[in-house]
């Protein structure tokens, strides 16, 4: 999505009010005046405009004034400035250049917020008070647009133009007619109300510059179906016209332009030009009451609660026994996460370390994804009802929350249609990686404040409050670093892959957003850098941190994999989509084909709108870095170097997982899913729509995700749940689990969260440092007793032990500071049993159903 900035440089007011937060509700009439060289008349039509509407304040409510320097050359910015510090409703936009009055006029239109905009020239030829007549006609059920027209037979002409000129207007008026807008007798006096979500839209879809401007949006209205009324209007012609003869022959060749135009480009109302996408929906049919639009916003939550619920069903039938089939250990994970933060909260210890896992050395939390910003605020679910609903909850309605977000955005600021933005929010939050990644992975699922940041950073280039936006920024940016702070960076690389690919293709927008932009963002680092400053600090240079973390090799997405469908997807198997993936919580890809031809062939079709353009190749260059390193081709031996073997050696993405970055696509193949239904809704035919749409659902419907599958726990041994443990468990002992816990095998987690947390464990499944280099490392550094233990329960063989084997033992177990070695119940148990009486020279206790090994003194094996 583009922002819609002021034109360069932004608006100028010595009042510090012309930042004041402002939206359509506010601002009941918003009057747009473009002045070139207006020197000497602007000031009596601004003070007249402003006389006037003071004079009836209920009536008017609140209004803004803004004045459009088309680039004059000579005092009439100083003019409109004086004003504007005079007073504040009035805002100043001034261009480097002269455009003409379309680019000024354009320029206006998408900077107001007003429900009605009102249009009249610099010299007030159509007094201010006609003003009156069209808010009234406006003010029918029916009416969109209310205009001045000399034509109309009960109009007064008290000073009337030279006879030649008269000719030329009635002329053209009626070339017009024929050639645009049929039914308009006078498109080209300057007094026109509008609705201001429709003016705004039709602005934002027009591309022409000069006088043919007023034909071009009435053209748009009436394609649209939005009726216009001409109003008869007092008019009196003013000396110093900018009109000159040869400007007739530039209007009729921009309505050429107009009529070679497709009837399709000039039926939409939603789909965006060249010029920056206004901040309210594209393309609204009229202004929604807000009763019923919060009652909309609440089917649609509604709605996406109960599709993640479905997804989630299976889980929550047996929150007591069940866990997600394909979570890996990462729900036993995650469930200590919540129980360790409600812990710390309770008891007041720092939330950002623990030694429950990983004893004696620690867990940094911090540098693990504990994802504070929820799990301090569900604390007292986590207490009252368990980890599990916890974990339950935040899957469910996170998901939900997302996709609302995602309608939220795309219902303000791309599409007017709320089934369009529906539909695209779904794509973006029901996406077939995101549906991987909430197998086991809240992080990447739980997302609702990426659009709300993305918002914020497309008002910063409005340019209208950019303090009150930067520190919102700020708070909001610091809010997501404690949901997650991977998803933050790839957000922020695809709003900055978006940014530069937009600036490319428009300069005019990148000049004009780019200097509010950095001032945002300047005051957003100065709010969000104090507070994240300690928690980032422990996180990166406190105990157990680490520099870098070791993946693997099979970390980048093949490019089948974007073609293929994913495992949980509807035509999906995962005997297709596991080969291609790391494992079934990261096939970060999988969008299939369907959808990918749909991508194509809205880019295809709409390729001449720039925001169409910038959304396709930001996705492509997603896609492209997702390959990572090194580019293989598919079915050949070939390959090529990819981007990311030099974005990958850079700070912050040495830790990314490169593959992931083909989670920026989902919101972006969305947008343009909501761009094509939108689009499709407002067809000129009913069986292009239809076509359009079967068309649509066929290509989505391959990945419409399926419920998770759940198996059933083992449960938590008597031995943990009886509290048994406390007899062999001194101060500063921990508990040894054979083989010891680990990404591959962490049900100890579960026997902790699950209970009371009041016995620490050695190894563990989390992110610590290992080696002179602190290197990250799934669970603690490697040893060789938790080596030969985990050999033995892969392979079910017993080694050689000797002398060497039990001293070894002797030493990890004290570094671990063991108090007691517990063996539970598992495959290859018999194995397992027989290696660790040889490595403590004596055979185990059964107690509460595990075999037990008693170390007395603690850390000292044997008898």
């Amino acid at each position: 999505m583009s922002p819609q900035p002021h034109p360069e440089p932004q608006p100028e007011s010595s009042s510090p009010s012309t930042t004041t937060d402002t939206t359509t509700g506010d601002i009941g009439l918003s009057i747009v005046v473009p002045a070139y060289n207006e020197e000497h008349r602007l000031r009596p039509t601004l003070d007249a405009i402003r006389a006037h509407l003071d004079a009836e304040p209920e009536r008017w409510g609140a209004w803004e004034l803004i004045v459009v320097d088309d680039g004059s050359t000579d005092d009439t910015a100083r003019v409109a400035r004086e004003a504007a510090a005079e007073e504040p409703r009035i805002h100043v936009i001034t261009s480097p250049r002269n455009r003409g009055k379309g680019h000024a006029v354009r320029s206006g239109v998408l900077a107001s917020y007003g429900r009605r905009v009102l249009l009249t020239d610099a010299d007030l030829a159509t007094p201010i008070e006609e003003l009156d007549h069209l808010d009234k006609l406006l003010a029918a059920d029916d009416v969109c647009a209310a205009i001045g027209s000399r034509a109309h037979p009960d109009s007064q002409i008290d000073v009337h133009q030279w006879r030649g000129r008269e000719w030329l207007g009635r002329a053209g008026n009626r070339l017009i007619r024929l050639a645009a807008v049929p039914g308009i007798h006078d498109t080209q006096c300057g007094f026109k109300l509008f609705d201001g979500e429709r003016a705004r839209t039709a602005f934002a879809a027009s591309q022409l510059d000069g006088w043919a401007i007023d034909v071009e949006i009435l053209r748009h209205f009436q394609r649209a179906g939005w009726p216009v009324v001409e109003a008869p209007v007092n008019w009196s012609h003013r000396s110093g016209s900018k009109v000159r003869p040869l400007d007739y022959g530039r209007v009729l060749g921009e309505l050429v332009r107009l009529r070679v135009r497709t009837a399709r480009t000039n039926h939409t109302a939603r789909t965006p030009g060249p010029a920056p996408i206004p901040t309210q929906a594209v393309g609204a049919q009229k202004p929604v009451p807000r009763a019923t639009a919060r009652r909309t916003h609440l089917l649609v939550a509604l709605l996406f609660c109960v599709a993640s619920f479905v997804l989630y069903q299976n889980l929550w039938q047996d929150l007591d026994r069940g866990y997600l089939a394909d979570a890996g250990q990462d729900q036993n994970q995650w469930e200590w996460f919540f129980a360790v933060t409600a812990d710390n909260v309770t008891n007041l210890r720092n939330p950002l370390f623990t030694t429950l896992q990983g004893y004696p050395d620690g867990v940094n939390l911090m540098a693990n994804t504990v994802m504070l910003g929820v799990s301090v605020p569900l604390a007292p679910v986590t207490l009252l009802l368990g980890p599990t609903v916890t974990w339950a909850l935040v899957l469910t309605f996170g998901l939900a929350a997302t996709a609302f977000a995602w309608y939220w955005l795309l219902a303000r600021r791309l599409v007017a249609h709320r089934g369009a933005a529906v539909l695209g929010a779904a794509v973006a939050a029901f996406a077939p990686p995101m549906i991987s990644h909430g197998n086991a992975h809240p992080n990447f699922l739980v997302l609702f404040m990426i659009p709300v940041i993305l918002d914020r950073a497309l008002r910063l280039c409005e340019g209208r409050a950019v303090v009150r936006d930067g520190v919102l920024l700020g708070l909001f940016a610091t809010y997501q670093i404690f949901l997650g702070e991977e998803p933050l960076l790839l957000a922020a690389m695809g709003m900055l892959l978006f940014a530069v690919c937009y600036a490319l293709l428009d300069r005019d927008a990148a000049r004009r957003c780019w200097r509010p932009l950095l001032q945002g963002l300047g005051w957003a680092l100065a709010v969000c850098l104090p507070l994240v400053a300690f928690p980032l600090g422990w996180q990166f240079f406190g105990p157990q941190s680490y520099s870098d973390v070791m993946h693997g090799s099979n970390t980048f997405n093949s490019p089948r994999a974007f073609v293929e469908f994913a495992g949980r997807s509807l035509f999906g198997t995962d005997a297709a989509a596991d080969p291609l993936a790391m494992n079934r919580t990261e096939q970060n890809a999988f969008y299939g084909w369907p959808l990918l031809a749909l991508a194509l062939v809205v880019v295809v079709q709409l390729w001449r709108h720039t925001l169409v353009r910038a959304l396709a190749l930001t996705a492509a260059g997603a896609a492209l870095l997702s390959l990572g390193k090194e580019v293989y081709v598919p079915f050949t031996d070939l390959s090529f170097p990819g981007p990311w073997a030099l974005l990958g050696k850079a700070p912050l993405f040495e830790a990314v997982i490169e593959s992931r970055t083909a989670l920026i696509c989902a919101p972006l193949f969305g947008m343009l899913v909501a761009l094509a239904v939108d689009r499709l809704s407002d067809g000129p035919a009913r069986s292009f729509r239809t076509a359009g749409l079967v068309a649509v659902a066929a290509a989505l419907l391959p990945i419409v995700p399926t419920p998770y599958p759940v198996r059933e726990r083992a449960e938590v041994p008597a031995f943990v749940t009886d509290g048994l443990y406390r007899t062999y468990l001194g101060p500063g002992e921990s508990l040894v689990i054979v083989p010891l816990p680990n990404p591959g095998s962490a049900d100890a987690l579960y026997w902790q969260s699950s209970t009371e947390l009041d016995f620490p464990i050695a190894g563990g499944y989390f992110n610590g440092p290992w080696g002179p280099d602190d290197v990250g490392i799934y669970g603690i550094a490697p040893t060789h007793t938790a080596a030969l233990l985990d050999d033995v329960r892969g392979s079910g063989r017993v080694p050689d032990i000797g002398p060497a084997e039990q001293e070894q033992a002797r030493v990890d177990l004290a570094s671990w500071q063991a108090g007691v070695v517990v063996l539970p119940p598992q495959y290859n148990e018999e194995a397992l049993q027989t290696a660790v009486e040889r490595l403590l020279g004596r055979p185990g206790q059964w107690v509460g159903g595990v075999l037990v090994w008693d170390l007395d003194p603690p850390g000292a094996p044997g008898p």
